[in-house]
């Protein structure tokens, strides 16, 4: 039987999984993020086996040394930014994460936020709540059509692959993507046109959608030179990570209509919005709620709990996390 702390409470399913599998599981108190402080106080306080992380927490071999008996992190998250796998990899802990459940869930938001953007929805309902609506006009709140557009894809994993799809196939859009290397799959699913520079992608599109992993190499990605880049009728959307974006390069350019909008559902300096984000009528912003259903959640849950009871039967978790 191994020993578990899970620093915030999930969807309970996972948890009655790693019970069912025979462990004792113990989770954070604390309705909230627990800061480096108390982190380390919560593993010191047992000898733990083993730790189920959220995107929120940063651990690092530092924050392990608290707790030397840990031998493996879960990480309730597809993304691991916010783990330093090498570190822990050195000292003998393996990490893991949750892929491929939240594929179809983050694909649908990202959709949604991109029709909210053309279409003026967000605005829209402001104005007709706030009372300003007093009559139909015929250039009240216009917006934009997708079909024919072009799609930039920026990283076509799993998830950019799937806002493709859903907006050739549903909404007639042109997909161009730009990656590390070209892809098959997509192009097999959808017609699309692989470009080997993200700035010749930025020129050409319409819509630029945002999925690649919070790397060095990616961070501020999207700076002030490539907003620069970008149509003043394009539309940015972030569902990946917030960093992958200069947030104050991002706020001039909404300003200055350099660009028409932008869709964040993850932020810089997350929860903080850098300032005036908030303000401009051109910005949809939603609290990193992407992958936020039921089903996805839950499976989430259910994945971490599957990663932890394989790795203490012995055998390589399924979603073994490695870098180089």
């Amino acid at each position: 039987m191994a020993l578990i702390f899970v620093t915030r409470q999930i969807p309970e399913i996972g948890i009655k999984w790693m019970r069912e599998g025979g462990h004792e599981v113990i989770v954070s108190e604390k309705d909230g993020v627990l800061t480096p402080e108390e982190l380390r106080e919560a593993l010191a306080a047992r000898p733990y086996d083993g730790v189920v992380s959220l995107l929120t927490d940063t651990i690092d071999a530092s924050i392990l040394s608290a707790a030397p008996s840990v031998k493996i992190v879960a990480n309730y998250a597809v993304g691991f930014n916010n783990i330093a796998v090498k570190e822990l990899n050195d000292v003998g802990v393996v990490v893991t994460n949750t892929p491929g459940v939240l594929t179809d869930t983050v694909a649908e938001f990202t959709v949604s936020l991109v029709l909210a953007l053309a279409k003026r929805i967000p605005e829209a309902d402001r104005f007709t709540r706030s009372g300003k609506y007093v009559g139909w006009a015929p250039e009240l709140l216009l917006g934009s059509d997708l079909a024919g557009k072009t799609l930039g894809i920026v990283g076509a994993g799993r998830i950019g692959s799937g806002v493709a799809r859903r907006l050739a196939n549903g909404f007639g859009m042109k997909v161009k993507y730009y990656d590390i290397a070209r892809s098959e799959a997509l192009e097999a699913e959808v017609p699309s046109e692989y470009y080997e520079s993200l700035d010749e992608l930025l020129k050409v599109s319409d819509v630029i959608s945002i999925h690649v992993p919070l790397l060095p190499q990616t961070q501020h990605l999207i700076n002030a030179e490539r907003l620069a880049l970008m149509k003043p009728s394009a539309y940015l959307v972030n569902t990946s990570r917030g960093p992958v974006i200069h947030e104050a390069a991002l706020v001039a350019a909404l300003k200055k209509g350099s660009i028409r909008g932008a869709a964040l559902d993850v932020f810089e300096n997350e929860p903080a919005l850098t300032p005036g984000l908030a303000k401009l009528d051109n910005v949809i912003v939603t609290p990193h709620i992407a992958s936020a259903s039921d089903e996805t959640r839950g499976k989430m849950s259910e994945l971490v709990g599957f990663n932890v009871n394989e790795f203490f039967l012995g055998h390589t978790p399924p979603n073994l996390v490695k870098v180089d």
